[in-house]
């Protein structure tokens, strides 16, 4: 069984993400995969809208194969409205913050008390660069600074943080920091590593889908881990994580 626990559903350079995801669960046998819209980079209360809906309705036409999380910019007056929407209507399994504003910016502490009251996960962006950094662009420390203020928060740092050697570091010692491996496996080791240093308990499988599906597949099954450990990365440990039930 495989859980891509992130990818998303956009139109970008007028590519269709949306029939992608839908070949890339055919062709790699994905069980299930949850999808966001990040719409922009800095958006709208009404494109976070649109966003959202084009989510939730790729989700709500392949229920078998596809979940959501819900876009959401904490910082918008709405913040509060769209995730009760979103949770309690619309049918999403979790949240994501983008780019819109850092991750521990006290701006989204009562959006953040509402995620833990529904019991569902935060998928935080966070990419640490060597350059490019992008204005508001969250790294291991912001999530560490948010997963310490909040420690019954359930948080999905992505991407291994960016990288590795910066973002697993900050979260070794927060207990209610998973991380995700999507688009972030350049080098050979950094799995083993992050597995060495916060346990493989605490690792997802992602992809960022389309990007790199075989990469990220492939850097599991060639790692230094016995098929049980393998199994908790591909499904076992997001299936903990999404459960409303299990609270920290």
């Amino acid at each position: 069984m495989i859980i891509d626990i992130h990818a998303h559903s956009w139109v970008y350079d007028n590519v269709n993400r949306d029939d992608l995801i839908l070949k890339v669960i055919e062709k790699f046998g994905i069980d299930k995969i949850y999808i966001s819209n990040v719409y922009a980079p800095s958006p709208t209360e009404e494109e976070v809208g649109l966003a959202n809906k084009a989510a939730e309705t790729l989700a709500k036409s392949h229920p078998e194969h596809i979940g959501a999380f819900l876009y959401l910019s904490p910082e918008h007056q709405n913040a509060l409205d769209v995730l009760k929407r979103g949770i309690e209507d619309q049918g999403f399994e979790g949240v994501k913050f983008w780019l819109s504003t850092f991750c521990d910016d006290m701006v989204v502490n009562k959006s953040v008390e509402r995620i833990i009251d529904y019991g569902v996960p935060l998928l935080i962006h966070s990419f640490h660069k060597s350059t490019g950094q992008m204005d508001n662009e969250s790294i291991g420390v912001n999530v560490a600074n948010l997963a310490k203020r909040y420690p019954e928060l359930k948080i999905i740092m992505a991407h291994l943080g960016g990288n590795c050697y910066n973002g697993i570091p900050a979260i070794r010692d927060c207990k209610n920091v998973w991380v995700d491996i999507s688009s972030s496996i350049y080098r050979a080791d950094d799995l083993n590593y992050t597995v060495e240093n916060i346990g493989v308990d605490r690792v997802l499988f992602g992809t960022d889908c389309p990007i790199a599906y075989s990469s990220c597949i492939g850097q599991v099954l060639e790692a230094d881990l016995t098929n049980e450990e393998k199994d908790r990365i591909f499904y076992k440990n997001a299936l903990k994580v999404l459960d409303r039930s299990f609270r920290l």
